[in-house]
């Protein structure tokens, strides 16, 4: 049985060489995935045995492959919560997750005008991160999640059936009858990459994330600008909405909104190592 301490430093070298950005990190979840345990309880552990060694080259040469990590475990952890993610679906991101935690606040600032509690969307909704995270923080809030992809909708389908999540497949500006109005709160991490920012996109994104959430036409705002026109329709008088953006779209996606002429306090939002991320704005009362 090989010793777990060089296999593990053996593994981040290869996948270090590979251009994998969190070499140690990864193959240490890794080892933990195929041993059964925790990453936390890796140093419990002396020698791997031989079956186990072997099925954790293959993940290595994979990941090395720059196929996605969350793709090899199964699971993406998202805030307070799990979700299964594979082929097929958008891996959910950390940065994401300070757009959820408005979207969390957002509805909990909404009880206290909703004695059936506040209604929320996730436009787009992938595989449901969002939505989950509303409805495990926000027990009381009903939350709606909008996905167009069959594949995408699908991962969804897994993810949010405990939580009840209204599901809907549809397009993001499709007006449906299954989304009420005057909803309180929405949120959306649409694509806005243009599609000629392609080769500064990472692998793990640009190969294995489905195109649909990932390229907009255009500049990499129109799918933005449709999700503003979707938003005014749904949200109450005061209600807001949350819209992720990439870093060079700071000044340009909030314009969006700003230029509408429907929006108050349209405001830009940092991520957690100082870049510009997501915008929220306030439908005018």
């Amino acid at each position: 049985m090989p010793a777990r301490r060089p296999l593990a430093d053996g593994a981040a070298a290869r996948l270090r060489a590979a251009g994998v950005a969190s070499p140690e990190h990864d193959a240490e979840l890794l080892l933990a995935h195929v041993l059964g345990i925790e990453r936390s309880q890796l140093a419990l552990v002396d020698d791997v045995p031989a079956t186990a060694a072997e099925q954790y080259d293959v993940l290595v040469a994979r990941r090395a492959a720059r196929e996605p990590l969350q793709h090899l475990t199964g699971i993406s952890h998202f805030r307070y919560v799990d979700l299964q993610v594979g082929p097929g679906v958008f891996v959910p991101r950390p940065e994401t997750e300070l757009l959820a935690g408005w979207a969390v606040e957002a509805a909990t600032a909404a009880l206290a005008d909703a004695a059936d509690g506040p209604v929320v969307v996730d436009l787009g909704t992938g595989s449901g991160a969002i939505a989950k995270a509303v409805a495990h923080e926000v027990p009381r809030a009903r939350v709606h999640a909008v996905e167009l992809d069959e594949r995408a909708h699908a991962w969804a389908a897994r993810n949010l059936p405990a939580t009840g999540a209204d599901r809907r497949q549809g397009a993001l500006g499709e007006r449906s009858a299954a989304l009420p109005a005057m909803l309180a709160a929405g949120a959306a991490n649409p694509p806005y990459i243009p599609h000629d920012a392609w080769e500064s996109v990472a692998a793990e994104a640009r190969d294995h994330d489905p195109a649909l959430a990932l390229w907009s036409t255009g500049d990499g705002l129109d799918t933005i600008r449709v999700v503003e026109r979707r938003a005014a329709m749904l949200l109450r008088p005061g209600g807001a909405v949350g819209v992720e953006h990439a870093d060079a779209q700071a000044e340009s996606a909030p314009a969006v909104f700003s230029a509408a002429g429907r929006w108050e306090q349209v405001r830009d939002h940092e991520d957690l190592t100082g870049r510009p991320r997501f915008l929220t704005a306030r439908l005018a009362r």
